[in-house]
């Protein structure tokens, strides 16, 4: 599985809920509770989540072409809290086609993509008509890398650390990743 698109992507996340794909890590059952947190996450943030006026002003004013490219995978927490407004601002505009791919499944790009060395997700790709960056994002904002930092100083065990950054992106609701989106769309 290359790329799917977001309907796609949202089908496989309901078969994973449906114990139709039953592959590591999805036969793992703390992967799974994962899985439906997140589900109930994103679920969360395309009912409730407010997009940046400003950002979507910049996204709709697009002229050419953009291909947005977002690596994840369902069992990640961040991705959670991410996807939904990715998803929301690429509709934003036509001329954006947004693909996601899964970090782990053949044809990911996420080897050329990582984060000190490690394949975190997720990650945003902006690409122009040629196939050349525009922009890489991810894994998360960088406020909420801070705290995820602060916690791994802290050697939080990994339940605390994940409760921190939920904690952490339940308050910021989006608005730092889109304003680290518009950073970028003010400049080009």
């Amino acid at each position: 599985m290359k790329s799917m698109n977001w309907n796609e992507y949202t089908s496989y996340f309901e078969e994973i809920l449906q114990g139709k794909v039953t592959i590591a890590p999805y036969d793992d059952q703390n992967f799974w509770e994962y899985t439906k947190l997140n589900h109930s996450r994103m679920s969360r943030w395309l009912k409730q989540g407010k997009l940046n006026e400003q950002l979507v002003k910049e996204i709709q004013e697009i002229v050419v072409p953009q291909h947005w490219v977002l690596i994840t995978e369902p069992w990640c927490g961040d991705a959670a809290h991410i996807l939904p407004f990715i998803n929301m601002l690429s509709e934003m505009n036509p001329l954006i086609k947004l693909d996601l791919q899964l970090r782990d499944s053949p044809g990911s790009e996420i080897d050329q993509y990582l984060t000190n060395g490690g394949k975190s997700v997720p990650k945003l790709i902006i690409r122009n008509t040629d196939h050349e960056d525009l922009f890489v994002w991810g894994p998360r904002p960088q406020a909420a890398q801070l705290v995820y930092l602060d916690a791994k100083a802290q050697d939080l065990e990994i339940e605390q650390q994940k409760i921190a950054l939920q904690q952490w992106y339940n308050t910021d609701k989006g608005v730092s990743l889109q304003e680290e989106l518009l950073q970028f769309f003010n400049q080009n």
